[in-house]
This record gives structure tokens, C-alpha cells and sequence, in this order.
């Protein structure tokens, strides 16, 4: 059904190179996808399946309750029209696998990896058969109804995390038995605090973010050993709504403004800091769908903690280093009317007398970093960004002048078809191309963003990625 040549199509054939959408979506025909989630659990996980979803992630509550009772139980509002309604054609194309090929050179892409909707949201999966089987049956889905159409677009898996051994498990049946080349782990996994049994009203609202770096319940190396085993980067695309300053009981767009990125931030700081990116130099870590801003100021950010904070300079500020005499002299000097005869001699006991343990005061100690350089070179080339096409904070990623020394970040693009943000993806990567038109970035600089970033992540641990692809000539000059 296509539609003649669009803008975005004019734009691909001045272009030099491909393009590669790292994030496109499909939305799940449901009808189909339950036939799949009762050959995987029966018909009770059907009924299981929808709940979990509609409760959890949905929040379907909210619309029952009085507005006392949103504000009593504190409840979340929840998402709604999420997807392009009103284009037909559309809509259509992000259900149907076979439309999207017909239509993908309208839309200017060379190839396309797309995630599930459904799989997003890792709390309908919060029950451990619900959440095994829901993966399964998503990834049989989406293996089945992609088999045609490899030489132009490819899946994501949805991989669970809450132990190290279902990740494995699913992602050796996923990748290593069903064939699919792109997987999706949640950013986190909701831990219960076991401080909370004695409160079960309570329970929904008293849990911790686990990030598997740091502070985790498990040992997940084994995980991204198995993923640089099965040649598949690990990619996170999980909602940071209902959580923190994103819990507005009456306003969707409070929750949904830099909720990607929070999530994304969570799980890349602990991934950093848990030496994940030492231990695994050649493993591949895409955060999706929330631009690069955090990104540049986390990494700003590390270098200036480690500045601080590393351990030979952190016992700069250990208390039992003040000079007691000078500030007692400097007290009855200039204390003026905070000054007492009673308490004077003890002016230093308010900054503390604790006394850290050595071997837990040295915070980077997982990363092993040792100067600058190191902090730098554990992140940048580990990570990858994806940035929507109207996220002109993208420009950033490509500011060697303003990012740690001269770096350029591994920005992706994304286009987020299916959803609602794009509202016609016939011009979505003509509107990222803007950035070169408004002299935001070069035209190298996009080219980096929608080809040679993309090729660089996807291949790095799969060099065959592109196989059989339009992209493969281009790509495999790219890699020489």
C-alpha cells in the first residue's frame, strides 16, 4: 500500500548512507498475541496476563475511584491515547509487520529494529509464572511474524531480570533458539523491603529499584556474559513513571516528561559504578527514548564526584582532620552571637565523629578508576544513547567543545514510530535531519547519528548483524 514518495524518501536518496532506526515500535494485535499467552499458560494465564497489565501498568483502578480516592490511595494517573488514532494508515503499519516493510522506504529508513509496547512495562510482569510466560509468549510472537521480513527490520526480545537464571534462560531461547538478534532487559526490578511485611496496605509503596550493578539481590555478570556469548547488546527501554516526582495523581504529562531518562540514568550510573562496563570493556548498553542531556551531565557528573570523592582525596573531609584550636580560636573571634561559654571547645563535635570503615570509603573501587581518563573511558565507549527525531538536545551528544575531554557521545536515533509521539512517520526522519538545517549539527554529525553509531553498536558483538540487509555493503565498508 504504499503511498508515492514522501519528503523523508527524498531525503534518503540525497543521503550518502543509510539510515537505521534503533527504536522504532509495533503494537500487538491482541487477538493474535493472547493465542500466544494461552499455548505458553492456558487460559488462566490469559486472565492473569490482562490483569497484571491493565492493573499495574495501566492502573484501569484509576478510572473507578472518586477523586478522594486518587488522592487517598495516592494513585497514579495513568497513561492514555498512546498511539497515532487518527492516521489510519499508521496505525495499521504499527500492527502489521507486512505493511511497515511495504512502507519503510517511504518513511526514508534502510532498516529498522523495533520493540514490543507490551514488553515495555516490566511491572505486568511482576508475578514470576506471568512474567516467564509473558516474555515467551511475546518473543514467539514476534519471532513468527517477523520471519519474512529480516532483510529490512528485526525485533527485540523482552528479556526478564528478576534472577539472573530466567534472564539466561529466556535470553538462550530467544536468541540462541528462535533466531531474534535484539534484546530488551528492564532498567530495573522492583524489590519488596522486607521492613514492610508488617504493613501489607502499604507493600505497593514500599519497595527498591534494583539496577544489578550496585546493591543488587543477585550476581548478574553471568547475564551480560551470556549476552556477549550470544552476540546481542543489552538494550533498556523500561517507564520511570510512578516513581519519585512522577506520581501525579490528575496529570499524565507530569509523570511522562523525562521518565525514559531518569530510568535510563538509574540503570547506567549503576552499571558504571558497579564496574559492569570494567569487568565487560566489550559489552554494548542502549538506554532508549531518552535523549542524551542526561548523559553529558551524568558523565560530568562522575568525573566530578571521582574529582572529590576518590579515595585519597575523600579523607580531606574526615572530620578528625579540623584543626580543633583554630576553629575554637576562629569561634570565640567571630561567632558573635552564636557564641556560648558553655559549649565553647566543642565547636567541631556538630561535623561528626564517626569513624568510616577504610575498606568501604573508596565508592569507586568496582570501576577501578585511577584518574580521569579511566572515568571517561569506562563510559563513553560502553554506551549508547537513543534520541528521538524532535529531541534537539541530541546536538549535544556531537559537542566535542562543551562534553569531557572533547568526547562525542554515542547518540542513536530513534524514531519512535507506532507511538504517539509520532504523529506521521512519513516525516519523522526528515524532522531529524532539522538539526542540520537549523546548523544545530553537520551533516557528518547526522550521519554518525542515524549510521555509523547504530552500525557500530550493532555489530560490535554481532559482526554478521546487517547480513543480507541493504545496509550490509555500506555497513561493512564502515567496520573495514
Amino acid at each position: 500500500m504504499a503511498t508515492g514518495k514522501s519528503k523523508s524518501a527524498e531525503l534518503r536518496a540525497r543521503l550518502n548512507h543509510p539510515i537505521v532506526d534503533s527504536d522504532g515500535h509495533l503494537l500487538e494485535f491482541l487477538p493474535v498475541l493472547t493465542e500466544y499467552v494461552q499455548k505458553a499458560g492456558g487460559a488462566q494465564a490469559v486472565k492473569d496476563f490482562r490483569t497484571g497489565f491493565r492493573t499495574t501498568y495501566l492502573n484501569f483502578d484509576w478510572y473507578r475511584q472518586s477523586q478522594q480516592e486518587r488522592r487517598e490511595q495516592w494513585s497514579r494517573r495513568p497513561p492514555f491515547y498512546m498511539v497515532p488514532a487518527r492516521n489510519t494508515l499508521d496505525l495499521a503499519t504499527g500492527l502489521f509487520p507486512n505493511l511497515l516493510h511495504e512502507r519503510i522506504d517511504e518513511f526514508g529508513f534502510d532498516y529498522a529494529v523495533l520493540y514490543p509496547t507490551m514488553g515495555l512495562h516490566p511491572p505486568m510482569f511482576a508475578n514470576d509464572e506471568i512474567r516467564r510466560l509473558g516474555c515467551r509468549a511475546l518473543n514467539d510472537y514476534y519471532a513468527d511474524l517477523f520471519q519474512e521480513y529480516g532483510d529490512r527490520m528485526t525485533p527485540a526480545a523482552a528479556i526478564p531480570m528478576h534472577t539472573p537464571a530466567e534472564a539466561i534462560a529466556e535470553l538462550d531461547y530467544a536468541v540462541g533458539r528462535r533466531g531474534l538478534k535484539v534484546v530488551m532487559l528492564p532498567s530495573y526490578v522492583k524489590r519488596p523491603i522486607a521492613a514492610a511485611k508488617s504493613f501489607p496496605q502499604a507493600a505497593r509503596y514500599a519497595f527498591r529499584l534494583d539496577t544489578y550493578g550496585i546493591d543488587s539481590e543477585y550476581d548478574y555478570d553471568p547475564v551480560w556474559a551470556k549476552c556477549q556469548e550470544l552476540g546481542v547488546a543489552a538494550t533498556f527501554h523500561s517507564p520511570g513513571e510512578g516513581m519519585g516526582w512522577r506520581t501525579s495523581i490528575s496529570n499524565f504529562v507530569y509523570n511522562h516528561i523525562g521518565h525514559f531518562a531518569a530510568a535510563g540514568e538509574g540503570i547506567a550510573k549503576s552499571l558504571f559504578m558497579g564496574g559492569v562496563t570494567r569487568r565487560f570493556p566489550k559489552m554494548k548498553f542502549l538506554f532508549l527514548e531518552g535523549g542524551v542531556g542526561w548523559a553529558r551531565s551524568l558523565l560530568w557528573d562522575l568525573l566530578g564526584h571521582w574529582e572529590k570523592r576518590n579515595v585519597n582525596e575523600v579523607t580531606r573531609y574526615d572530620p578528625r582532620a579540623v584543626n580543633r584550636e583554630m576553629l575554637s580560636e576562629l569561634y570565640r573571634r567571630y561567632g558573635g552571637k552564636l557564641w556560648r561559654d558553655n559549649v565553647a571547645g566543642r565547636e567541631a563535635a556538630q561535623f561528626g565523629t564517626n569513624v568510616e570503615d577504610p575498606a568501604t570509603i573508596d565508592e569507586f573501587a568496582a570501576c577501578a578508576i585511577e584518574n580521569r581518563e579511566d572515568v571517561v573511558r569506562r563510559f563513553v565507549p560502553n554506551f549508547y544513547f537513543g534520541c528521538e527525531a524532535d529531541d534537539p538536545v541530541t546536538s549535544a551528544a556531537f559537542d566535542a567543545k562543551r562534553n569531557p575531554f572533547g568526547v562525542r557521545l554515542n547518540a542513536v536515533f530513534g524514531s519512535d514510530i507506532g507511538h504517539f509521539d509520532v504523529p506521521d512517520m512519513s516525516e519523522v526522519a526528515l524532522e531529524a535531519y532539522e538539526m542540520v538545517e537549523r546548523g544545530m549539527i553537520t551533516q557528518d554529525d547526522f550521519r554518525d547519528f542515524v549510521f555509523t553509531n547504530p552500525v557500530r553498536l550493532w555489530t560490535a558483538l554481532n559482526p554478521q548483524f546487517f547480513k543480507g540487509t541493504p545496509v550490509e555493503g555500506a555497513a561493512a565498508k564502515l567496520m573495514g
